[in-house]
């Protein structure tokens, strides 16, 4: 018997979840059962087999000022994928993350009776009142990937299933510690000496253009800060495009030591001491291998002030909403200053007390994270909550 899923992934961490379920889905649905995986995804989707339906990159978008540019290029995809999908008469829909382009495609698909799951629940916690009760019209299975995540979609007539997180199951706990740092720096040729800060910009264009200098402006008065201190900073180039874009940038700050790491954000965070990172999945990476970080996020003028509006978050770093306090310093918008950052980011280079409680609250989440609800982990828990809507269905 053979099963067909669509997927669709519109950016780099995205690919590399669905890549996770992709693989899970084959022991979930067992031996008998043959599995077609058709739609848009990355590297790691297509190392599983996907059959691409478009490429990759024709996604990525940031803020709202960019997808507005190019909302008619965006549009013309979203119906031929649709009808794409509907075509090949598939029998379930997973989108992962990307969300506002995948709850409108799975809308549009689950209207015309294919089973839809959402992998990555949007930010309701975050969103002003009223977001849920959409998301509920548009998939009949949500994986939500934090605890507290579940309980804002009670009540609606959605699935909602907390399945821990994929990334807290492939980092090992000791994954960051001393003799992992060491083994790292040795690998990379960095000085065990050296003060090293893991500059994360973001994997976008447009996240890189706003986000980079003044990270390393801040690295450049750390430096002043702290003469008598080597400091590198080791910044990772997601693809061969964001190098290019990161290189350039380069002669502006000749006077620092820099090492750039191609498509490999772990290891910068092993070898370093400390990080300054643009929000995101990075955030929650950087968590897990236990490293203190100074967490910012810049957006162009226009989408700042629509988000500004429609965000109701005390917090935007990863690392604190999970505890519910600031465990690490964010700085927002034009509070992001090389002046603000390089202070910020100060205290988080000595070893004190405060340091070794923040390790110790790491440490406890990323073994919540790791289990999930189940026990079995992210995409095993997804993969099986699929297979058993698929048998349901069936029936």
């Amino acid at each position: 018997m053979s099963i067909k899923i669509g997927l669709l992934a519109g950016e780099p961490s995205g690919d590399n979840l669905a890549a996770g379920l992709m693989n899970a889905m084959g022991e979930a649905l067992g031996s008998g059962e043959k599995i077609e995986f058709v739609g848009v995804g990355g590297p790691a989707m297509m190392a599983q087999g996907l059959r691409s339906l478009a490429a990759f990159d024709s996604l990525a978008v940031n803020g709202f000022k960019e997808p507005l540019l190019r909302l008619p290029q965006l549009w013309r995809l979203y119906r031929q994928l649709a009808q794409t999908f509907k075509d090949e008469d598939i029998d379930a829909f997973v989108g992962i993350d990307f969300n506002v382009f995948n709850f409108l495609l799975e809308k549009r698909l689950r209207k015309s009776g294919i089973l839809t799951a959402h992998y990555v629940s949007p930010s309701v916690y975050a969103w002003r009142k009223g977001r849920t009760t959409k998301v509920a019209q548009c998939a009949d299975l949500l994986f939500c990937l934090y605890p507290f995540e579940p309980k804002f979609y009670a009540g609606l007539p959605l699935r909602a299933v907390f399945v821990g997180h994929p990334l807290a199951q492939a980092i090992e706990l000791d994954a960051g510690d001393p003799a992992a740092r060491s083994q790292c720096r040795a690998r990379l040729r960095i000085d065990p000496q050296e003060l090293v800060i893991a500059v994360l910009p973001g994997s976008r264009s447009s996240e890189v253009a706003l986000m980079l200098e003044p990270f390393l402006a801040a690295v450049r008065l750390l430096c002043d800060m702290l003469p008598q201190r080597r400091i590198r900073a080791l910044i990772p180039c997601v693809n061969a495009a964001r190098r290019s874009q990161i290189e350039a940038l380069l002669p502006k700050f000749a006077d620092l030591s820099v090492n750039l790491v191609d498509n490999d954000t772990r290891s910068a965070l092993v070898a370093a001491n400390a990080a300054m990172i643009k929000s995101g999945t990075s955030t929650l990476e950087a968590m897990l291998l236990g490293r203190p970080m100074v967490v910012s996020y810049k957006l162009g003028s226009f989408s700042y002030r629509i988000a500004s509006r429609l965000v109701d978050t005390p917090y935007i770093a990863l690392p604190n909403i999970l505890a519910g306090e600031e465990l690490v310093p964010e700085l927002i918008q034009d509070a992001a200053t090389p002046e603000a950052l390089a202070r910020a980011l100060l205290p988080l280079l000595d070893e004190d007390h405060e340091s070794a409680r923040r390790a110790g609250v790491f440490a406890e989440m990323h073994r919540q994270l790791r289990d999930g609800a189940s026990g079995h982990g992210a995409n095993a828990t997804a993969a099986l909550e699929i297979s058993r809507l698929l048998s349901a269905h069936k029936r």
